[in-house]
């Protein structure tokens, strides 16, 4: 079953991230679906994003996973943290003029204080375009509450 993400974040009056606040009209914008075991986001590429030849630059791309799995943390394991580690795989080019792609975040793996998220792009067609495996440190929900802002789970629905 398919819920809703609220970004809670938009009242914190220094919130201005590029990968999701809806505030900052150069950045990527993005919203997040709980899908099952996964966290989605349907995103629309900005020409302005791009590399060479309508390809969605790979640092954009890099950064779409990591947010992804940001927020995989904060609904997934109901806390928040900070990246430790990326490993993105770059199988196909993310074109900027197909329509939306497709985000994904999964947890594989959490043990000594650390979780694996393990994310995706597709693309319109159902192409898997890139991989990533990304580690979080993961905080105490007290500290990620204290010095991240994370607002506790029940804000996100």
């Amino acid at each position: 079953m398919m819920k809703k993400i609220k970004n809670p974040f938009v009242e914190v009056k220094e919130y201005n991230c590029f990968a999701c606040s809806p505030k900052n009209e150069l950045g990527l914008q993005m919203e997040f679906i709980e899908d099952g075991d996964e966290v989605i986001c349907n995103w629309k590429p900005k020409d302005h994003l791009t590399g060479y030849a309508n390809v969605i630059h790979g640092g954009i791309q890099t950064t779409l996973l990591d947010e992804i799995a940001s927020w995989t943390i904060f609904i997934k394991l109901k806390t928040a943290g900070m990246t430790v580690s990326l490993n993105v795989d770059f199988k196909r080019p993310v074109l900027s003029d197909r329509g939306k792609i497709k985000v994904t975040g999964k947890v594989n793996n959490v043990e000594n204080g650390k979780a694996e998220i393990i994310t995706k792009i597709i693309d319109s067609a159902g192409h898997t375009c890139t991989e990533g495996k990304i580690y979080y440190r993961l905080f105490s929900e007290e500290k990620a509450k204290k010095k991240l802002y994370y607002p506790g789970f029940d804000n996100f629905f």
